[in-house]
């Protein structure tokens, strides 16, 4: 009997996972459309082409040592949210297989959970690292502006695009195209 009730709960909290990835799939869809890629797509070095960044009017100096790392770190984040899709990607082939092998697809969920923490600890290193070249004032700034982008009541979580300043607060923090 037990045996019966755990599988069935596996598979309600798989089913589950997956309704959650479609609907995150269809937010971010729709974010997307609304997001004028314009806004924060690098320019060359000498001009702070971020919208957060000018929303904070950085300096030259401050923005000659934010660039290189907003370059790498979204380097980095693209590269982790193609292997998050690519996870999510295969859970579905295994759900869709004829014979589901549940044990598969755990494993394959604990991909997407080390990618997603691997994504927030990019974004923490990022925001700590930036906090340490903003003045006090610019540093006020930029955090009231993460707290108002963040949660439910703004639609949506942090790093959507089409959110927030020019595209979202999170948006500079990405690639121009999104994840």
């Amino acid at each position: 009997m037990w045996k019966h009730v755990k599988l069935l709960l596996v598979i309600l909290s798989v089913a589950l996972n997956v309704a959650f990835v479609g609907v995150w799939l269809t937010h971010l869809a729709a974010a997307r459309m609304e997001f004028d890629q314009s806004r924060c797509v690098p320019g060359d070095s000498s001009s702070v082409w971020c919208p957060l960044h000018r929303e904070l009017n950085v300096t030259a100096e401050q923005w000659s040592q934010i660039e290189p790392r907003l370059r790498a770190f979204r380097a980095e984040a693209d590269e982790t949210c193609r292997q998050i899709r690519g996870s999510r990607a295969e859970i579905i082939d295994l759900l869709a297989a004829p014979d589901t092998d549940l044990a598969a697809v755990k494993a394959k969920q604990e991909d997407v959970f080390a990618g997603q923490r691997k994504m927030q600890t990019l974004v923490i290193e990022q925001l700590t690292a930036e906090k340490e070249i903003l003045t006090p004032r610019q540093r006020k700034r930029f955090f009231d502006m993460l707290r108002s982008q963040s949660g439910c009541d703004r639609h949506g979580p942090l790093l959507v695009p089409g959110r927030g300043v020019e595209g979202g607060v999170g948006q500079p923090l990405r690639t121009g195209g999104g994840e």
